[in-house]
Parts: C-alpha cells; sequence; structure tokens
C-alpha cells in the first residue's frame, strides 16, 4: 500500500466569497485528503490558478472583484488547464448552461446539496480520472 504523501495530495482552489461556507468546506475536504486553497473574490482566484498549480477549482458565481463567469473567461483566455466545478445559489437553467458552456465540468446548487455530497461528487470525479 503506498503511503500518500504530502505531495501526492489533489490540489482544490475554493473560490468563495462567504468566508463560513468556504471554512466549513475547507475543513471538509482538508479532512478528506485533499490539499486546499482558499480565496475570497474572483481577482484572486484567478491570481492563484495564475501563479499555482490546482487539480481543481471549485467556484462560486457570484462574488466580490470579479464573478465567476468573468473567472470562467479568463481561465480559458489565458490557457489554463484546470477542470472547474461550479457551486452557487444560481440556479437558472439559463446560468447552469451558461457555466458549463465556458467549460465548468458540473454545477451544484448549494442550497440543493450538502458538504458531504460535494465531498462525493469532488472523490467521483478523481476516481473516473484516474481510473
Amino acid at each position: 500500500m503506498k503511503k500518500i504523501m504530502a505531495d501526492d495530495k489533489k490540489r482544490i482552489l475554493i473560490a468563495e466569497d462567504e468566508k463560513p461556507m468556504a471554512k466549513i468546506l475547507s475543513m471538509k475536504l482538508e479532512h478528506s485528503g485533499f490539499a486546499v486553497t482558499t480565496v475570497h473574490n474572483g481577482e484572486d482566484a484567478v491570481s492563484a490558478l495564475e501563479s499555482d498549480t490546482y487539480d481543481l477549482v471549485l467556484l462560486d458565481l457570484i462574488m466580490p472583484k470579479k464573478d465567476g463567469f468573468q473567472v470562467l473567461t479568463d481561465i480559458k483566455a489565458k490557457g489554463i488547464s484546470v477542470p472547474v466545478i461550479v457551486t452557487s445559489n444560481l440556479s437558472k437553467e439559463m446560468e447552469v448552461a451558461q457555466a458549463k458552456e465556458m467549460g465548468a465540468i458540473d454545477y451544484l446548487v448549494k442550497t440543493n446539496v450538502n458538504l458531504s455530497e460535494i465531498v462525493s461528487r469532488i472523490n467521483a470525479f478523481f476516481s473516473g480520472e484516474s481510473s
């Protein structure tokens, strides 16, 4: 059995302006074995993605400085290759479709999922990625 070193952990960037939500989600993901970085606005999300490599981004759409749609646009324009799961309270079909058209691999409506479900979706994503 291979021992997982700190460097082997999957790295997740959480871009979430609701600090209590970001903290709880970060703690849950760290407890599940992920290395987590948290930012609280879209500008910082883009800066983090430009300066470091992540295996996944959890992206809120309603954030200060740059919204999630602008972050998705910047990711594409800058040629940053990273899977993005949108976590938002925007739940209209048009918003979901727009986020997916802009590159999001999944879209979770925060009011419809609990933290365990978010972690399960992330684990499922990484399981599929490695198989």
